[in-house]
């Protein structure tokens, strides 16, 4: 009954620091994954905006070329419909951002709270993000995105 008793006096000290090094890396390497993710999504919206522009200028002169005939107005509509469609980007960098910064935060709650202090001073800790989701929209139409 005595080891009951110290075991309960002794304070807790929370995960295993394995354990905790261990979560520690798996949230850094999740946030490392979604900057490559932000890399790879930027880079295509920006390739398929060059496209969908040039083929966009390449309509137009087809138009003024000649009167612009009903499958000429229907291909520049979907062209600005794809162009709109693009603005996901804007929103999906928004989430990525948010959820790196979330991430963040844990690895740094993470490590002051179970590997302490070290010689430099008190661990510096990002604060989450304050709302749990900057991004409100789940469609997308021409003129409907909020961006903040």
């Amino acid at each position: 009954m005595a080891t009951n008793e110290n075991a309960a006096q002794e304070p807790f000290l929370g995960l295993p620091l394995l354990a905790a090094a261990d979560i520690q890396d798996h949230l850094l390497m999740v946030s490392n994954d979604l900057d490559r993710l932000h890399a790879l999504l930027t880079h295509s919206c920006e390739e398929l905006m060059k496209c969908f522009y040039g083929a966009r200028r390449g309509l137009d002169a087809l138009g003024n070329a000649a009167e612009r005939s009903p499958p000429l107005e229907a291909a520049i509509r979907q062209l600005g419909d794809a162009v709109v469609a693009l603005q996901f980007e804007d929103m999906a960098t928004q989430l990525i951002q948010h959820t790196h910064r979330r991430l963040r935060s844990c690895v740094d709650q993470l490590a002051r709270q179970t590997f302490a202090d070290d010689e430099d001073g008190p661990a510096e800790v990002e604060m989450p993000p304050l709302h749990p989701n900057p991004v409100t929209q789940d469609e997308m139409d021409a003129g409907s995105i909020d961006l903040f």
